[in-house]
């Protein structure tokens, strides 16, 4: 029998709830709470689309002609979408990742970046997936195990679940009080307060045919330093994502680009440690240092 498209399936389970995480790419390939989607799935016989579920390190996002400088030197990655000429999503969304270790409710799996003339650093990636009382959280560390600072970002691409249907009869709630104005290659040209605008999801609205592919920022944050986004379905429960402060952007994504049986049928809701074309830029790159850690967390619910 030949392995599934996605690889091995590690699965995890806490009460009613189930998730699976698999080889390539790391991701989540389906979160359930009960009979209810939380994270929408793909099947384990398929190639997963969209960068469902997956890691993005060593940045999110697009980067502009796949270019970028570090240090003084100017480094060249492949363009990996042709129609915007830019690189997306970083190294991992297709590599190997392995389970290091696994029990009833968690998995931690790793991946390793070596260095290449595109990105000539070494990065060790760790993620554990804990399903607990409070629904699933996500921790990703990245250590620089090389000899160089290293720039990075990590980002995920989870897409909320309607339940049943398309998602728009869902409402949308995200309390984010800024947004980025993108080009017709989908980077950034400037910033803009959602006020007044389609895209002041700060209370909850209905999406009907609203077509979104942005980057939100400057978000409303719990005593815990958390920010939410919310899709309630039709059946009134309610899939939610929050992320931690090392996450200060989330982009949401209707799906109107997918294949047709994929079209807004979950809600693109990533976080991000940075914006679009940010190694471009340099704006949010973080440095890491020879033997430093970044941490940063995420998780999702079903209220």
């Amino acid at each position: 029998m030949s392995p599934a498209p996605s690889g091995r399936q590690f699965e995890i389970a806490h009460g009613d709830q189930r998730a699976t995480i698999v080889e390539v790419g790391g991701g989540v390939r389906e979160y359930v709470s009960g009979e209810r989607d939380v994270l929408q799935p793909y099947p384990v016989d398929r190639i997963r689309d969209g960068a469902n579920g997956a890691l993005l390190v060593p940045w999110p996002n697009r980067l502009a002609d796949g270019r970028y400088s570090w240090d003084g030197a100017d480094h060249q990655v492949d363009i990996t979408e042709p129609d915007t000429f830019t690189a997306i999503h970083g190294f991992l969304l297709w590599r190997p990742w392995s389970s290091v270790d696994h029990a009833a409710s968690w998995v931690t799996v790793t991946a390793y970046l070596f260095p290449t003339p595109a990105y000539p650093f070494a990065i060790d990636v760790r993620v554990t997936y804990q399903l607990g009382d409070h629904g699933l959280e996500v921790t990703t560390t990245a250590t620089n195990v090389g000899e160089r600072a290293a720039p990075y970002g990590v980002g995920q691409h989870p897409y909320l679940s309607p339940g049943r249907g398309l998602i728009d009869d869902c409402e949308l709630h995200l309390g984010a009080s800024t947004r980025i104005v993108t080009d017709e290659r989908l980077l950034p040209v400037r910033t803009e307060p959602v006020a007044g605008t389609d895209l002041d999801l700060r209370s909850p609205r209905r999406l009907g045919g609203l077509q979104i592919d942005h980057a939100f920022t400057d978000l409303e944050r719990d005593e815990q330093g958390r920010a939410w986004a919310g899709l309630r379905g039709t059946d009134g429960a309610t899939a939610r994502l929050w992320v931690d402060e090392q996450y200060p952007f989330i982009q949401l994504f209707t799906g109107d680009t997918l294949a047709p049986g994929r079209r807004r049928r979950g809600l693109g809701t990533e976080p991000m440690s940075m914006p679009p074309d940010a190694l471009g830029s340099g704006e949010g790159v973080i440095r890491l240092e020879p033997g430093a850690e970044h941490t940063a967390r995420w998780g999702a619910r079903l209220d």
